[in-house]
Formats: structure tokens, C-alpha cells, sequence
């Protein structure tokens, strides 16, 4: 277990927390706050604990001086100060006497956000390439060191990394220790164990595959990959999505794990790639060669859910169709429901499939939705994670 926030002392102390705050912002207004709302317990914890409290986090891509205007986090510290009913101090740079007179001026109970930690991107991205002497100079401005940005701990960056390196007092806080509680369960799951991916890319989940594919009791794929997989095994898909570059690589796990993997037995194609297109529920067998999948059809959703009834376990990264088209959506909420309606321990692993629970109702009806995308999908690839190694153990 790595060290936490309960771990430390924070009374007087000046705690630099690593928050995820990387929200959709349009015309200056937050679309999605979930992530700030995640960020509360810790934040509430090290105030309530009389810490003088000085928040990072990054938000977006800096690759060019327009990048800066539309990814200020003028707007979270607004949003903030609004949920812990107190102010919240923006300070509008990463670093230099500004910020450093606002630390030197706290209270114990003081919260500080720092501006958007990939500004520093924009001259020779000092942050993405955990530049040593920002890292030196973050870590400087502050006494203990919380990570509580799970999206972003397979990243080795200053703001996290960095930091943590340049400090003895370092832990976790409560939301990236649920995530670790919650994943290190798919380590010794309760079987039968399914594994459901979609999403269009079977490049994007070949780690996972490779890594859980012997561990797994099934594996039910949709979305855009399983065109790669049903091609593999002869089935015409029509003008369906292919990833020809992995063709060799679904056919070899179909050789050797085919009684383990399930696939759809029918679509709902369509002739165009767009909302508007005529579309049907067909059985794969009379796919026309005009016609393109983008969703599983009823039967599949059938089977699928058949399989997570008699499940214990169940992990799914990546929605079952183009979730995006209001057309499409029936294949992912149906499963949805029926994972909602087991008993299993039931976790969604991060991105898309998180954004179309929650869009669908079913988000906070599961065991747990994980708010790292890259993060969770390299976890379950049994690779390391950097912001999670560089922490100590309790």
C-alpha cells in the first residue's frame, strides 16, 4: 500500500497537491466539473487538517502561444472556490515572485491553484519532459507532496514525477488510492472474469489483450475492433472499419484463445458513416459489401449480456459502437444495463465508455468508473506507472 495524505502531518504545513482539472471548457464556461468534484475529499482533508493547500494541475495541450488563452484555469479556480465555499487564490503563473509572494502571504487553510502546469510546455516542454530544475523549483515552493491525478500518473512529468523526486513527505490522495484499491482487484479477480472491449482500434488494446487474455474466462469484444477480429476468422464485414496492420495479430488469438473470445453475430449497419445514413439490423452472414457496421445488434447484446449475468467479475474499456451517433447507442446501453443488473464487481476502465455512462445514467451504478483513460488501459497492461512508483510504500 503506498503512502496517503493520512499519512503526514499537515498542521501549518504547505501541501502541493497534484489534481486533474483537465475539464471541457467552452467559451470560457466548464462543461463537465466531474473531475473538480473528485478532487474535493482530498482537498477538504488537508484543510480540514489546517494545511495551507497550493493546487496543480494541467489542462489540455500548450504546443503554441493560441493554446495558452484557451486552457486557463482561471475558470476551475472560479468553479472551485464555488464547491468549498471559499475563495480559491488563482495565480496566473507557474512560477516567479507572483506566486511566490502568494505562498509566503497563506493561512493555514489557504487554498492556492496555480496556472495550468503545461504552460511551461511552451518553451521546450519543461513539464511533459519532467525538466529537473522546474521539478527542483516546484517541489521548493511546498513542504508534503499529494498525487491525486490518476489520468495522469502513467506520465512521467514535473508536476508529478518531478515533485515527488525533489521531496521526502509524498503520498497519494483518496481518489488515486480508490483507483488502486479498486484496480489491484482485476490482479486476483473473482471468476468467472469478463473482459469487454471496444472502441475502433485493436492497436489500442493489444497490450491489454496480450496481458489479460489468459487471465479472462471471456472476452467480448465490439465497437469498431471486432471487425478486425471477425475479418480475421473470414466473416465479410462489408466496408466496416478494418486495422489491417493488426489483422496477423487478431488471427493469432483467435488461434489460440478462441474458445474464450466472443464476437457479434449481428450489426446495425449502415450505408454512410453518418447519423443520417439508412441503416438496419442485420445478421453478419448478409452483410452487403456497401454496408458498414456501427453498433452490435440485439442478439449480440443478448449473448453479451447473457455471459455478464453469470459473471463475478467484469472489466470494459471502450464503448460497443459509434456512441457518438443518437442511432448507435442502443448497444452500449443495453450492455450497460445488464451490467448494472448483475452481481458482478463491475469496473469501467477510463474514457469513452465512462463519458457514455454517464451520459446514459449508468455511471454511478457501478463498482467503479475509472478516471484515468491512458492511465487505467496501462495498468491493466501490467506496465509500471511512473506517478505511482516514484510514491513510497506506507
Amino acid at each position: 500500500m503506498k503512502k496517503n495524505i493520512r499519512d503526514f502531518n499537515l498542521n501549518n504545513k504547505k501541501v502541493l497537491i497534484r489534481c486533474d482539472f483537465n475539464v471541457p471548457i467552452k467559451d470560457g464556461k466548464i462543461v463537465d466539473d466531474n473531475r473538480i468534484v473528485m478532487s474535493l475529499p482530498t482537498i477538504k482533508y488537508a484543510l480540514g487538517n489546517n494545511a495551507k493547500v497550493i493546487l496543480f494541475s494541467h489542462l489540455g495541450r500548450v504546443k503554441e502561444e493560441a493554446d495558452l488563452a484557451k486552457n486557463d484555469l482561471a475558470p476551475v479556480a472560479a468553479r472551485l472556490s464555488e464547491l468549498l465555499d471559499k475563495e480559491v487564490v488563482f495565480v496566473p503563473v507557474t512560477r516567479g515572485e507572483e506566486l511566490e509572494n502568494a505562498i509566503k502571504n497563506m493561512n493555514p487553510r489557504d487554498v492556492i491553484l496555480v496556472q495550468n502546469t503545461r504552460y511551461e510546455d511552451l518553451d521546450g516542454k519543461k513539464e511533459s519532459s519532467n525538466d529537473p530544475e522546474l521539478a527542483k523549483y516546484w517541489a521548493s515552493l511546498g513542504d508534503v507532496f499529494i498525487n491525486d491525478a490518476f489520468g495522469t500518473v502513467h506520465r512521467a512529468h514535473a508536476s508529478n514525477v518531478g515533485i515527488a523526486s525533489n521531496l521526502e513527505e509524498v503520498g497519494v490522495g483518496f481518489l488515486v488510492e480508490k483507483e488502486l484499491t479498486e484496480l489491484e482487484k482485476l490482479d486476483n479477480p473473482e471468476r468467472p472474469f469478463t473482459l469487454i472491449l471496444g472502441g475502433s482500434k485493436v492497436s489500442d488494446k493489444i497490450g491489454v489483450i496480450e496481458n489479460l487474455i489468459k487471465k479472462c474466462d471471456y472476452l467480448l469484444i465490439g465497437g469498431g475492433m471486432a471487425f478486425t477480429f471477425l475479418k480475421a476468422k473470414g466473416t465479410n464485414i462489408g466496408t466496416s472499419v478494418l486495422d489491417e496492420e493488426n489483422l496477423e495479430f487478431a488471427k493469432k488469438m483467435i488461434n489460440e484463445y478462441g474458445n474464450k473470445i466472443i464476437l457479434p453475430g449481428d450489426v446495425n449497419a449502415f450505408k454512410e458513416f453518418n447519423n443520417e445514413s439508412s441503416n438496419r439490423i442485420v445478421n453478419l452472414n448478409e452483410l452487403e459489401e456497401d454496408e458498414m457496421g456501427l453498433d452490435i445488434g440485439p442478439e449480440t447484446v443478448k449473448t453479451f449480456s447473457y455471459i455478464i449475468s453469470t459473471s463475478k467479475t467484469v472489466f470494459w474499456n471502450g464503448p460497443l459502437g459509434v456512441y457518438e451517433f443518437s442511432k448507435c447507442t442502443k448497444g452500449t446501453e443495453d450492455v450497460l444495463k445488464a451490467l448494472v443488473d448483475s452481481h458482478a464487481t463491475t469496473i469501467l476502465g477510463g474514457g469513452d465508455i465512462v463519458a457514455a455512462a454517464a451520459n446514459l445514467g449508468y455511471k454511478d451504478k457501478v463498482t467503479h468508473a475509472s478516471t484515468g483513460g491512458g492511465a487505467t488501459l496501462e495498468y491493466m497492461e501490467g506496465k509500471e506507472l511512473p506517478g505511482i512508483s516514484c510514491i513510497p510504500e506506507a
